[in-house]
């Protein structure tokens, strides 16, 4: 049977990312502080270099997108871990980052008995289109129908959506006009559809600021700066929206590979520009971003997650709250947690997937 929490741990040995911590049993006399300083500085000094592990090596296994299966307009590349036979989870990344924003999050799910799908989005890593005719269109709708595609090629009837940043918007649509489809929901930042009716209206210039990217990807120096610059740009983007996470070279580095993929400038700067009404979706979405324009409700079990310290553009709780009519709790996870949860507190994480399955 499976089990519906992961271990527990002493509270003091927590911290807000969720990863165990050891504790300091107190401390050392001075004179053996002295001789352990003096034995540590004769041992670095002979030391050989590669006895240091590199910051790859600290890394937790990386997530291998080995996996492909042919859905709708792509040619999708995932990884799946756990049972073949187990309750499906479908976790679904964001911009900038990818599918190693779950390197931690969907083993503790796959031991807990779930089968798990993780997707490079189009535009991402070994996502690919099937024809070269095919608009490199990121609309919402098309983004959203893309998870569908996926679960029908993998003929899965019913799965547990769970995602940030555009990862959340895709699963709340899909929640919100495939209800069949969803057994449950967790999603950062809440309820995030949204329609480009919506987008013309302005906000006071904080918020605005916020936003400085869209405006720069409105304008053909933005795309060409982002085709010039997109590991640079990723970079910036990670700190600003999650400026408390100490991420180093080797994490970014093995998430930002997945940008290289040759649509991904071009999804991107689509993605940005339609919000604005300056670049037209493709016709077979119309129907579906007509409906998303009237902000319909979502009524699967949810649960919405936010980082206390977020600092990318994020609605209040209060704001959507009355969105989600079914099942739903709202968590806030506390102790600086930005943008990503799933990457900056993957225990946290992987648990309210766990229960909002069994909401």
């Amino acid at each position: 049977m499976r089990s519906t929490s992961l271990p527990s741990f002493p509270a003091a040995t927590i911290p807000p990312s969720g990863r165990p911590r050891g504790r300091i049993a107190g401390l050392l006399p001075l004179l053996l502080a002295g001789q352990l300083l003096a034995v540590g500085i004769a041992s670095a000094a002979i030391a050989p270099a590669a006895s240091q592990p590199a910051a790859a090596d600290l890394l937790p296994p990386a997530l291998v997108a080995d996996k492909h299966v042919v859905a709708g307009d792509l040619d999708i590349g995932y990884a799946e871990l756990g049972p073949a036979t187990g309750e499906v989870v479908v976790l679904l990344h964001g911009w900038p980052y990818d599918i190693n924003a779950y390197a931690e999050v969907a083993p503790l799910l796959a031991a807990k008995g779930y089968r798990v799908i993780v997707p490079h989005l189009r535009g991402y890593g070994s996502t690919r289109f099937l024809s070269a005719d095919t608009p490199r269109n990121g609309e919402p709708a098309a983004l959203a129908a893309d998870v569908v595609a996926l679960m029908d090629a993998l003929h899965i009837e019913r799965a547990n959506l769970a995602g940030f940043d555009w990862g959340a918007r895709s699963a709340g649509i899909v929640a919100a006009l495939w209800p069949e489809r969803v057994r449950s929901l967790v999603s950062v930042s809440g309820y995030l559809i949204s329609s480009q009716d919506a987008g013309k209206t302005p906000l006071p210039p904080q918020a605005e600021l916020q936003w400085w990217y869209q405006y720069y990807f409105a304008t053909e120096r933005g795309r060409v700066g982002y085709a010039r610059y997109t590991h640079d740009f990723a970079r910036q983007i990670w700190q600003l929206a999650s400026p408390r996470w100490k991420f180093d070279s080797a994490t970014f580095d093995r998430s930002a590979a997945a940008l290289d993929n040759p649509d991904h400038v071009a999804i991107v700067v689509h993605n940005y520009r339609w919000r604005l009404g300056l670049a037209d979706g493709e016709p077979k979405y119309a129907a579906l971003e007509q409906r998303l324009a009237q902000a319909p409700s979502i009524g699967v079990p949810t649960i919405t997650l936010e980082g206390d310290a977020n600092g990318a553009p994020h609605p209040k709780p209060e704001a959507y709250a009355a969105k989600f009519t079914g099942r739903h709790e709202h968590r806030l996870l506390s102790g600086g947690v930005g943008h990503n949860p799933p990457q900056e507190a993957p225990v946290a994480f992987a648990q309210a997937v766990i229960d909002a399955s069994t909401l």
